[in-house]
């Protein structure tokens, strides 16, 4: 196939994904994460679509109503080898508390990581690199086949993710944020009514919980976000705006 034509019917495909995410916001304006979960999970996308959870601070309010409508839903857990050990720690505990039954660990490939960062310092260097290497290729990798995944991402966090939509068009899928529209006290009040443990660094001042190397404490009144690469003119790790290639950088970096 000419790479025009494999251009155009990108276009194509990207066009008709944008119509349907337009129609599907217009359809869930003003209903809740509950109907929006439902409607991918169960009608729209059944089989085609993973649920992607850092299992970060506020992951347990997500993976709980995926949980509740259809714990064999896929999730996705980029585990870049640069995380805290309580991440990891508090994966193992929601996995058995919610029974979930597919969740898979999306690690970097050990040659992109020989290649790249053999001293396994590159997040000091060039943190753009180390998430693109870490994160965005294995994720893209991971997301191949599906034709739809959710996001925890809420207005809230960031200023960069103030204007979220419940559904957008990424990377030739759909992409659903069916918390976009939830408030930190929501998300506070969701957990303590489902009995659901908070990631154990949240009390220790973490709001939002990435990598170790990359993550500090957050003062009272800053951005939740704050705190991810400190002191960089760097908001997102990529995967929420890159187009990601297996073979090459990510244009967003």
């Amino acid at each position: 196939m000419e790479h025009s034509q494999i251009h155009t019917e990108t276009n194509e495909l990207e066009r008709r994904w944008a119509s349907q995410a337009k129609l599907l916001n217009h359809m869930y304006a003003g209903r809740d994460a509950r109907s929006v979960l439902e409607h991918v999970l169960s009608q729209q996308f059944d089989g085609e679509v993973a649920l992607v959870s850092s299992f970060g601070a506020d992951s347990s309010v997500l993976l709980h109503m995926v949980s509740q409508i259809d714990p064999k839903t896929p999730v996705l857990f980029v585990d870049t080898g640069k995380l805290f050990g309580e991440t990891n720690l508090y994966r193992t505990q929601l996995v058995e508390q919610l029974g979930l039954l597919d969740v898979r660990a999306i690690t970097p490939k050990v040659d992109d990581l020989t290649e790249k960062d053999p001293k396994g310092a590159l997040w000091a260097e060039n943190t753009d690199a180390c998430c693109h290497i870490r994160k965005v290729v294995p994720l893209a990798n991971a997301l191949s086949g599906f034709s739809a995944w959710i996001s925890g991402r809420k207005r809230f966090q960031a200023v960069t993710r103030s204007d979220l939509d419940f559904f957008e068009v990424e990377e030739g899928r759909i992409k659903v944020n069916p918390l976009a529209n939830w408030t930190a006290s929501q998300v506070l009040a969701y957990a303590k009514d489902n009995g659901l443990p908070p990631h154990p660094l949240v009390a220790e001042g973490y709001p939002s919980v990435g990598c170790m190397p990359c993550t500090d404490k957050v003062a009272s009144g800053e951005d939740p976000r704050a705190g991810r690469w400190r002191g960089q003119d760097k908001t997102e790790c990529g995967i929420h705006f890159s187009s990601a290639s297996t073979g090459g950088a990510a244009h967003s970096i």
